[in-house]
């Protein structure tokens, strides 16, 4: 049994750790009759590899899910998860926009979270998220008073197009980084972001982006490559190829 000496002296003790998982988009782009994040992989689907990642994690205290209110396939995917999981699982309705589905989602831990809390934000379509990046950013961010994400380093020659796709110049590709998720920040200062710049959902294209404009400057920390987002029919094989390769290491 651990001491309260101890715990006073382990940084991860004084506050928890929420998730939130928005998966209330319908994935236009997959050119399919019902929403990406029910697509089949290895007989489970998107969101149940997705949620995986975090169900089972000690460090997690709870994770809410956030439904569109049409969703017809959640109810009975959620309710077995609730049988099998060891954290609380709790669902918020979505929203317009991902910037309203999160806040959402924040709303539902009001009574359950501090302001000092850490919360993952993560994308139901990234179900290949590998254990150590979450522990990287508990790691590097525990400490921190804001928070960051996860991100890799833009290796490709970036151009700049005008009209009928004509390059005007290439971009310099110097300190530009792909944004990924999770992205994990405090609880109190992501809500209250949110609640900020809400009437601005076109600028809010994901939470470190609410952050910015609050005037934060969120702490990027370099991810795995294999942490794709599930966006057109393809990544279904690509995805299920990365998750049978990580079952084996």
């Amino acid at each position: 049994m651990t001491s309260k000496s101890e715990d006073r002296n382990n940084p991860h003790t004084e506050t928890n750790l929420w998730v939130v998982i928005p998966a209330a988009g319908v994935g236009k782009r997959m050119r399919v009759n019902h929403p990406k994040q029910y697509l089949q992989i290895m007989n489970k689907t998107v969101l149940e590899h997705t949620l995986s990642r975090f169900m089972f994690n000690p460090r997690v205290k709870g994770v809410v899910v956030v439904i569109s209110a049409s969703d017809e396939y959640w109810p009975e995917i959620g309710n077995r998860l609730k049988t099998q999981s060891q954290i609380n699982l709790y669902q918020a309705d979505g929203g317009q926009e991902r910037c309203h589905s999160v806040l959402n989602g924040l709303n539902v831990l009001s009574d359950k979270a501090q302001d000092s809390d850490w919360v993952m934000v993560h994308d139901a379509a990234r179900p290949c998220l590998r254990e150590n990046d979450i522990q990287q950013l508990i790691d590097q961010l525990w400490q921190h008073s804001v928070g960051g994400l996860l991100g890799l380093p833009v290796a490709d020659t970036l151009k700049l197009c005008g009209e009928n796709a004509r390059v005007k110049r290439t971009v310099d590709r110097k300190g530009l980084w792909r944004a990924l998720t999770p992205q994990m920040f405090r609880y109190g200062k992501l809500k209250q972001a949110l609640e900020r710049f809400i009437a601005h959902p076109e600028k809010m294209t994901d939470e470190a982006s609410a952050m910015e404009m609050a005037g934060f400057e969120p702490v990027m920390i370099e991810g795995c490559w294999d942490n794709i987002k599930i966006t057109h029919p393809q990544d279904i094989a690509q995805a299920e190829l990365i998750l049978q390769a990580q079952n084996r290491v």
